[in-house]
């Protein structure tokens, strides 16, 4: 044994091969933070752009909304994860605000869902108009990159659920109002749609006003979005469409057997073949059947603390509790990693599904300035600067501009 560690050091001091010598906590950290500072490197030239965000709704149930001064929030937002400040760290660029419409505005009468989307989308124009020098509205794929080199935010917007599409006049309505992605379904159910919460399954996929709808889409140039559809009404989207679709916030079943929300091998091969693009959610909710768990437990221990989850108090009880299972962005790593094996870089984006899942988000993802941990997470997996940018930004560029021809 002495024998063998006297050879060793004399090896080590003949030929000092550093990259060879077992890494210590202090290396370690070193490489970390060495990772971090290349992924914000990078970021200085490459805009991030997430596909759903979910700041309009969350100033609705919050209270927020039509308060004098509720523009604000886009600038700083503390009890949410987006804003002006945390966007501008995180080098998010291209924010789509998601215009969401609650299935039971499906239940009342018509025209209820369009209102409800108009004075979203209004919301979202609101913003930009009072602060013209931060944000800016984006109706097309070249302004995200213009508006980058300005340093400006830029806000386009996709509508969640196509429950305000009554008529087929409605498409085109609200592609002019700057509507650039509709998921056709939500929750439940619609006109569309089948959703893959739903059981009833009213369609049996796309309906055939859904069908037109899709066409329609594709004629005036708003990309279809397959997240929350059911698997019929997925492979029924693709056999549709003549454009490339995106799903924009739908994860790997592979971590979630059984859980139709996220998209199994096939049907992410398919939206592959078709020329779209998987944008991956940060959630617990969708990254594996223990993140699932893991959430569940803490919401039931913050409610047995007797903490209200709104509160500065209850938010830090649950990171601190989430922080316990270890998981964060290496799972959303992991299912960047299962994609790139399926289909390769090229059909891979970031959906973060921020201010749209409370608290189930990773300490390490928990707002919008977080994304440098997850290109340092790649960084140190393998992943290039070319593939930081596809999954970025130019993947999703990609087949918006293909909606637009």
């Amino acid at each position: 044994m002495k024998y063998l560690l006297s050879l060793c050091l004399l090896l080590a001091t003949a030929f000092p091969v550093f990259s060879q010598v077992p890494a210590t906590p202090n290396s370690k950290l070193k490489t970390q933070n060495s990772k971090l500072e290349q992924a914000r490197r990078i970021l200085k030239n490459t805009p991030v752009i997430d596909t759903h965000i979910d700041f309009p709704w969350s100033l609705v149930e919050r209270n927020e909304w039509f308060k004098p001064g509720y523009e604000a929030h886009a600038l700083r937002h503390p009890m949410g994860d987006f804003d002006y400040e945390r966007a501008k760290q995180g080098g998010l660029y291209g924010a789509f605000m998601s215009i969401y419409i609650p299935a039971s505005y499906q239940k009342l009468p018509p025209g209820s869902a369009k209102a409800v989307a108009d004075s979203l989308i209004e919301l979202v124009y609101a913003v930009a108009k009072a602060y013209p020098d931060k944000f800016v509205l984006a109706p097309n794929a070249a302004d995200i990159e213009r508006n980058f080199k300005k340093g400006i935010v830029s806000l386009p917007m996709g509508m969640e659920n196509g429950a305000p599409i009554e008529t087929l006049a409605d498409v085109a309505y609200f592609h002019k109002r700057g509507i650039r992605y509709v998921t056709l379904a939500h929750s439940r159910n619609n006109q569309i749609s089948d959703s893959s919460y739903d059981t009833l399954r009213t369609n049996g996929g796309l309906s055939a006003f859904g069908r037109d709808v899709v066409r329609e889409m594709n004629r005036v140039g708003i990309l279809v979005d397959v997240s929350h559809l059911s698997d019929a009404a997925i492979w029924q989207v693709l056999a549709t469409t003549t454009k490339p679709v995106i799903a924009t916030h739908s994860a790997c079943r592979h971590f979630t057997p059984g859980m139709e929300r996220n998209l199994p091998d096939t049907l992410i091969r398919a939206i592959a073949r078709n020329g779209g693009v998987v944008q991956v959610p940060f959630s617990h909710y969708f990254l594996s059947t223990r993140s699932r768990e893991v959430f569940f437990q803490a919401e039931k221990k913050l409610k047995d603390a007797g903490l209200d989850e709104n509160s500065p108090e209850g938010r830090q009880f649950i990171r601190d509790e989430l922080a316990k299972s270890g998981i964060g962005v290496g799972a959303v790593a992991d299912h960047i990693d299962h994609l790139r094996q399926l289909v390769g870089v090229r059909h891979i984006g970031l959906g973060g599904d921020f201010d749209g899942v409370g608290l189930a988000l990773p300490p390490d993802l928990a707002d919008v300035s977080m994304y440098p941990n997850l290109i340092a997470e790649l960084l140190r997996r393998g992943y290039s600067k070319g593939d930081i940018r596809k999954i970025c930004y130019q993947n999703t560029l990609r087949v918006w501009r293909a909606s637009e021809r």
